[in-house]
């Protein structure tokens, strides 16, 4: 049997991915930090965590327990991150260390130590994209300019051709699209894409990265008030408290279930197609976040609960990205859960767990640092 190492496999993505290699009969080992922040003070192993993975427990910045981690090993997903676009705007070293010095550990040792890895598999992220593609009637594809803080000022909230300044229609947007990260989480991401296709290139590793749309699911860290948005709204609901929608809550997402996340690595893993290649993993489907937050409060909330929409703007936040999910659809891809389908996973996920609600918390830091207006 081949051995498996997952970084971040103790985490939201990461554990489903676990499950499905070893319901594969692979040999999987998991490194990971088992970060307060989603695994909570104490940084117990998570209860969902397949018992028959090996776990190691340690940061992929330490070189010498890396190396160890990597004895034997025939294939690398590499999930570990440190995660959230807006407190990457303040914690910027932190970020920096984790995600791309992390990276950058891993590879050096595949680049100068003796190692059996021949596929490496990397979680990027469509953050790197900044705003999703767009046509203007009049002037065709366009690739328009982060909004202006005065439009914002003025909730002049979609974004304008930069011809002829008229409102645009997005567009599903592909791997080709010129990136414009817009965060020091995206660009760290970005980062590890291009560094991990480098030198998978360089020295004859078959590399992937898997560009992940919004992702969500059973196993995200409730009471992380930077994890995902449908999380956070459950989270939020499930206390009785509104989400808290930014702009007119009419911005769209791709929203994917994270089982279809995993049916995307297990492709980039099998698929020799896949080799030295990058692909978006979403549904192709443009949900707004006022639709989003409003099944979760149907679902989750008392009766009546409906999604607050505050009108702030958060600095960097982009107006519609949705994935072109084609090139990956030619390996076999097929998303499978649509998101009022998966919502209901998430909901009974929900109902059995503990959630302390900080979202209120990390908006004043945001705001305080005045990076909502």
């Amino acid at each position: 049997m081949e051995k498996v190492l997952v970084t971040g496999g103790a985490g939201f993505i990461g554990s489903h991915l676990v499950d499905a290699l070893v319901q594969r009969g692979l040999r999987v080992r998991v490194l990971d930090s088992l970060d307060p922040q989603v695994h909570g003070p104490d940084r117990q192993p998570p209860p969902y965590l397949d018992p028959r993975a090996e776990l190691i427990v340690g940061d992929v910045r330490d070189r010498e327990l890396l190396l160890c981690a990597l004895q034997d090993v025939r294939v690398v997903f590499h999930l570990a991150a440190a995660v959230g676009v807006g407190q990457s705007m303040y914690e910027i070293e932190k970020f920096v260390s984790v995600n791309t010095l992390g990276t950058a550990t891993l590879l050096e040792l595949l680049a100068n130590h003796t190692h059996s890895v021949g596929k490496l598999v990397v979680a990027s992220s469509m953050s790197i994209y900044g705003e999703g593609s767009y046509r203007c009637r009049r002037c065709g594809p366009v690739e328009p300019l982060s909004r202006s803080e005065q439009q914002m000022r003025d909730s002049l909230w979609e974004p304008l051709c930069p011809r002829c300044q008229k409102p645009l229609e997005a567009l599903p947007t592909p791997e080709s699209k010129t990136l414009n990260s817009t965060s020091i989480y995206a660009i760290s991401k970005k980062d590890q894409e291009e560094m991990s296709l480098c030198i998978g290139r360089a020295y004859g590793i078959p590399t992937v990265a898997m560009r992940f749309f919004n992702v969500y699911g059973p196993r995200q860290a409730l009471s992380n008030p930077y994890t995902g948005a449908a999380a956070i709204f459950s989270s939020r609901a499930m206390n009785g408290k509104p989400p808290l929608l930014f702009e007119d809550g009419r911005q769209t997402r791709d929203f994917v279930h994270v089982s279809d996340i995993v049916q995307a690595l297990l492709l980039a893993m099998e698929s020799e197609a896949a080799n030295y290649e990058l692909f978006n993993v979403g549904t192709g489907r443009a949900l707004s976040v006022l639709e989003m937050a409003d099944l979760i409060c149907q679902r989750v909330g008392p009766p009546g609960l409906r999604p607050e929409v505050v009108r702030k703007f958060r600095k960097g936040d982009i107006r519609h990205c949705y994935a072109d999910i084609g090139k990956i659809s030619a390996l076999g891809y097929k998303p499978k859960v649509a998101f009022e389908q998966g919502i209901e996973e998430l909901v009974d996920w929900v109902r059995g767990q503990t959630a302390e609600d900080r979202v209120s918390q990390a908006s004043a830091e945001l705001e305080k640092r005045g990076l909502v207006s």
